[in-house]
């Protein structure tokens, strides 16, 4: 099958990306393990011993760095729909964390405690039609926030991956009702030309 011209664009960005390059050698999973080494660089995000989610963690460049900055005192929980190899320090339940059942695994795991962190770099499966794509993401960041409100201990931090458009504003004034503060970042790994853009929301509010 030949490849369009769009995928061969891609491809070729793709094998000339000075953090494609850095990950190989590096032995992270993706080139996205530079973009929250950058937030949490910034941010202070991550401590020793702490407990994080990763949502929508395959094929697992977040987890790996997670993973990394928690230590074996630390505990992180990943999950996506799609499978992931295993990591140090790193859980994971494969399935749709807005399941029933997941959600149940999810609190098992938990077993009465909450997040100190959750991270999502989670984006939905790219048509190509820019309007359904925006209302995807949106609506996958929407679910995202409903985990955290049960699931994140007051006074933590909430990261995570979002395309700027149509419902973002909205998205953001919703997420201040429950964060003390929420911060726009654009990581170096970031592409320039991308929409792509990282919330950091500081001090939840458990109201």
């Amino acid at each position: 099958m030949a490849r369009t011209k769009s995928s061969s664009q891609w491809l070729r960005r793709h094998v000339t990306d000075p953090f494609v390059k850095q990950a190989q050698k590096d032995g992270y999973r993706s080139r996205s393990a530079y973009k929250l080494t950058e937030l949490d660089q910034r941010d202070k995000l991550f401590r020793p011993g702490m407990q994080v989610m990763d949502l929508g963690s395959a094929p697992g460049g977040w987890s790996q760095v997670a993973g990394r900055l928690v230590g074996a005192k630390g505990r992180v929980l990943a999950t996506d729909i799609l499978p992931m190899d295993p990591l140090a320090n790193v859980d994971f339940i494969q399935g749709d964390f807005t399941d029933e059942a997941i959600v149940q695994q999810i609190h098992d795991w938990l077993q009465g405690t909450k997040f100190d962190l959750i991270v999502s770099d989670i984006a939905p499966n790219i048509t190509g039609i820019d309007s359904a794509d925006q209302a995807s993401s949106m609506y996958f960041l929407e679910l995202a926030l409903d985990t955290v409100r049960k699931t994140l201990k007051p006074g933590a931090a909430f990261v995570a991956k979002m395309f700027q458009g149509e419902g973002s504003d909205a998205y953001l004034k919703e997420l201040r009702k429950s964060f003390e503060k929420v911060s726009i970042r654009k990581p170096a790994a970031s592409r320039p030309e991308s929409r792509e853009v990282y919330i950091v929301a500081k001090g939840f509010r458990d109201t």
